[in-house]
């Protein structure tokens, strides 16, 4: 079988080699039409685990507290706060904001409601609300109020520094929402039994559409950031702004992500093609493989754009690693090719190339399906990107094999045989010194590979998972300055959320006529108090002045509202005591919940505790524009739930977000006497945080998986398990090397650094390959081992040494990236091939001679090159 497709290749590549060429360009130039739906995925989804069972829990969240998600700028103006000129600069600017287009409402200090100004009863607040813009307003007494108020202060407010905040809203994404209710729906149909084709139909709908309205809803993001900064940019002589917000987030990790898909990819291009020209200094062998690189990317985009698969963060290199693993292939065929024209002038082009292709073939082939299943084991890790990474991946190397031994033997047909490109000797001297380092220093070898496994076995030891945004961005951009200052200054960045589920037995009262008797025990069990409803401001002034019970409760029930009735004493002391613990907390910045309005509540009340009548009267009283701010974002009746908003010290040293929120849930039950599983925590935070401590897991899985599927491979190969075994020492050394200068240097196990050690075995294992093909096929001419050391560091080594030098400086050209991921991706991965290129060559060799795992030949006979 595998002879007859042998033939059948090398016949239509020799005698159909410009019919060949020309279906190549039309079927890459058909799916070129299609890279034109390329596109990159900047949705916050891009950070979550698959099937993450806090994932539903935030968005329910998010949909009965009408959360929107907003921007953060910072004012620093020179002059003081309060004065006219900083309040006037302030005005423009945040008129100038809510007239860009995908801005829902911007909020500052001069829009908030002044409670005091000035002070008097609450039950005349109504008619006494105020804000900065005010005429009547009186400007100190406003600084004193926004100053002290447990509302602003440290959120918009931070007269220390002199900064204010403009909280930027962008409105919700209503058709989103709409589509995963339908989408929970569907789903929910489809568990229980009930699946039919065209549920199964209209959930993969549901997930195109979803796609589509997460690529529209990030573009309007991405203008209506760009917009803020044009802004920003017209008042910075004004004041000193800074901008942050998780969706900035998002958005500039995905715009730094495309400037280095741009910049680098080009960058990579330029490289190979100086590379490559310093290596075979001829036209020919530069053109031919950049053209057989552009196709494959080509093919690729193309695919991805058809199919259209979105690129994320984690996959945004697959053009970088395309570029490189083709390359490595072309470089293989090349320096086979040339070798053979050194020796057999005489032979004529097809066969010269076609003997290259056959002796290069094979161990390419392994090479693609050992890199294949390096990639294939990123499915395993439960991480959404991740998993269509390596999806992504292994199909670009079947790309890249298809393509490279189609295109390469038949552009080299086609420009013919020139003496001139033959190889001028055999060996180079950087191979030739690392044989003679294997043969005359083995046992230094060995000590140096076990001191190198010892101090990686340490360093893995130390990997964490932990990371911050803020440390995904260099200290130079404006993400990470604004980031800084928000934490320092204003409360925090990172959004955590804490639900109390109140018992069932604490439900609102559901509403009374008038005509129904009192509830036994209402007076007497002190629901009202008599000593309040005589003393307490809240009646006297705003309730005709009358001292009884009676009275009070006339006017209290004129228009019954059930939800009242729900703020308790004991409900509020509970919110209290959590309010209090969160804030107490080193790692938080700003706590908000319904205990914010309480103490500023109990401001009015000469500082004494509300009691339930208290409790009730002030969500009847109070101003709606101030409940919409201070009230409904922090309860939901209906679900007898209260909702506490927190924001995380990003930029805090030590962040350990798994220990914090395992301390919180564990806190909540041993010191505040919650239940077991009463107290939620969700936010992007949790999600995010899930996401981290599944890296650990996920990267001992793949690794697994990884390891058993190239050792398969091997089997499969070489037909020897010593053999084997031997072929895995260099890929495994290379690989748990990056795990472990990452635990010695705090580089933590991300998103994208976890696919390093999949990444790093899969190309470091092409040297392994095409190493021991040749030190088999040397080893069958005459049997000696030294000998065909010798002679396959010459021959194929330098092969090995081109393609890893290539690849080293292709990636070590992503260490100039200003985004972090990017950053340690290059330079990890640069740095384990460059071990796993020494492994190769020095310890795999030393183990070969030192095991002798091809035996010995009896005698010896020449085997054709």
């Amino acid at each position: 079988m595998g002879q007859r497709m042998w033939t059948l290749y090398q016949r239509v590549l020799t005698g159909y080699t410009l019919w060949v060429l020309i279906g190549l360009v039309v079927v890459i130039g058909l799916l070129a039409t299609q890279a034109r739906h390329f596109s990159l995925d900047a949705s916050a989804d891009a950070l979550l685990l698959e099937d993450d069972q806090d994932l539903a829990l935030f968005r329910e969240t998010a949909e009965r507290y009408q959360a929107q998600d907003f921007l953060v700028m910072t004012y620093t103006p020179p002059t003081h706060l309060f004065s006219d000129a900083s309040l006037a600069g302030l005005e423009t600017l945040r008129d100038d904001l809510r007239q860009i287009r995908g801005v829902d409402s911007v909020l500052t200090v001069l829009d908030v409601p002044l409670l005091s100004n000035p002070p008097v009863p609450m039950t005349e607040l109504v008619s006494n609300i105020k804000t900065l813009e005010d005429p009547d307003t009186d400007v100190a007494m406003a600084r004193t109020e926004l100053a002290n108020s447990p509302l602003y202060v440290n959120l918009l407010l931070n007269l220390d520094e002199n900064t204010t905040a403009l909280q930027i809203n962008l409105p919700r994404d209503t058709t989103r929402d709409q589509l995963l209710t339908l989408e929970a729906s569907l789903t929910q149909q489809a568990s229980s039994g009930d699946a039919s084709e065209s549920i199964e139909a209209d959930l993969k709908r549901i997930e195109v559409m979803l796609q589509e309205q997460s690529n529209r809803r990030a573009a309007m993001v991405h203008q209506t950031i760009a917009s803020v900064r044009e802004v920003m940019a017209q008042h910075q002589d004004d004041a000193q702004l800074f901008l942050g917000g998780v969706p900035m987030i998002a958005d500039d990790i995905i715009t730094f992500v495309r400037n280095d898909l741009i910049t680098f990819g080009l960058g990579v291009l330029f490289l190979l093609i100086a590379t490559l020209t310093v290596i075979f200094r001829q036209p020919r062998w530069v053109i031919m493989p950049l053209l057989c690189c552009g196709a494959v990317v080509v093919t690729m985009l193309g695919i991805l754009g058809l199919g259209r698969w979105p690129v994320t963060v984690i996959s945004s290199n697959f053009i970088s690693l395309l570029l490189i693993l083709t390359l490595s292939m072309s470089i293989h065929l090349i320096v086979r090719y040339r070798e053979l024209l050194r020796k057999h002038h005489d032979w004529d082009q097809a066969e010269l190339v076609m003997t290259s292709v056959k002796r290069i073939a094979v161990p390419c082939l392994y090479m693609a399906l050992t890199t294949g299943v390096a990639f294939m084991s990123l499915l395993f890790s439960g991480i959404r990107p991740v998993i269509n990474f390596g999806w992504m991946m292994s199909l670009g190397i079947a790309c890249a094999f298809v393509v490279t031994f189609s295109l390469f033997p038949a552009l080299l047909l086609l420009v013919g045989k020139d003496q001139r490109t033959a190889e001028k000797a055999s060996g180079g001297k950087t191979t030739r010194l690392l044989a003679r380092i294997t043969l005359k220093s083995g046992h230094a070898v060995l000590v140096a590979s076990l001191v190198l496994a010892a101090f990686t076995i340490v360093g893995i030891t130390r990997l964490v998972v932990e990371n911050s945004f803020i440390d995904y961005f260099d200290q130079s951009t404006d993400i990470y300055q604004g980031m800084t200052v928000i934490d320092e200054r204003l409360g925090g960045t990172t959004p955590l959320e804490v639900l109390i589920n109140f018992e069932d037995s604490a439900a609102p009262r559901s509403a009374r006529s008038s005509t129904e008797p009192e509830p036994e025990g209402f007076v007497d069990e002190g629901f009202v108090d008599e000593s309040f409803a005589e003393d307490d401001g809240f009646v006297e002034e705003g309730f005709g002045g009358g001292s009884s019970v009676g009275s009070f409760r006339d006017d209290f029930g004129a228009e019954e509202d059930p939800e009242k009735y729900w703020y308790t004493q004991s409900k509020v002391a509970r919110i209290k005591a959590m309010h209090r613990y969160l804030d107490a907390q080193p790692e938080t910045g700003k706590v908000l919940s319904l205990a914010t309005m309480i103490e500023i509540a109990e401001g009015f009340n000469d500082d004494q505790s509300l009691t339930n009548v208290q409790l009730a009267l002030l969500y009847t009283v109070i101003p709606s524009e101030f409940r919409d701010l201070v009230i409904d974002p922090y309860v939901s009746v209906e679900h007898n739930q209260a909702r506490l908003n927190v924001r995380i010290l990003d930029s805090m040293d030590g962040l350990k977000r798994n220990a914090f929120l395992e301390r919180i849930e564990r806190d909540a039950v041993e010191e505040l006497g919650f239940e077991p599983g009463q107290v939620q925590l969700t936010g992007m935070m949790v999600l995010y945080n899930n996401m981290l401590q599944s890296l650990f897991g996920s990267q001992i899985l793949t690794l697994g998986v990884v390891f058993t599927g190239i050792l398969l491979m091997f089997l499969i190969l070489f037909r020897s398990f010593k053999l084997s075994l031997l072929a895995m020492a260099p890929n495994l050394l290379a690989a748990t090397f990056v795990l472990g200068i990452m635990g010695w240097f705090g580089i933590p196990l991300d998103m994208m650094t976890i696919t390093i050690a999949s990444i790093t075995i899969g190309m470091a294992v092409d040297n392994t390959i095409h190493y021991l093909v040749r030190y088999q096929r040397e080893f069958a001419k005459d049997g000696d081992y030294v000998r065909a050391l010798a002679r396959s560091h010459n021959t194929i080594g330098k092969a090995m040494f081109y393609t890893s030098l290539t690849i080293i400086l292709g990636f070590s050209i992503l260490m100039m990236s200003n985004f972090r991921p990017t950053l340690y991706f290059g330079l990890l991965t640069a740095l384990a091939m460059a071990v796993a290129l020494l492994g190769s060559l020095t310890l795999l060799p030393r183990l070969i001679v030192l095991t002798r795992p091809f035996g010995t030949i009896e005698g010896h006979h020449k085997t054709d090159d």
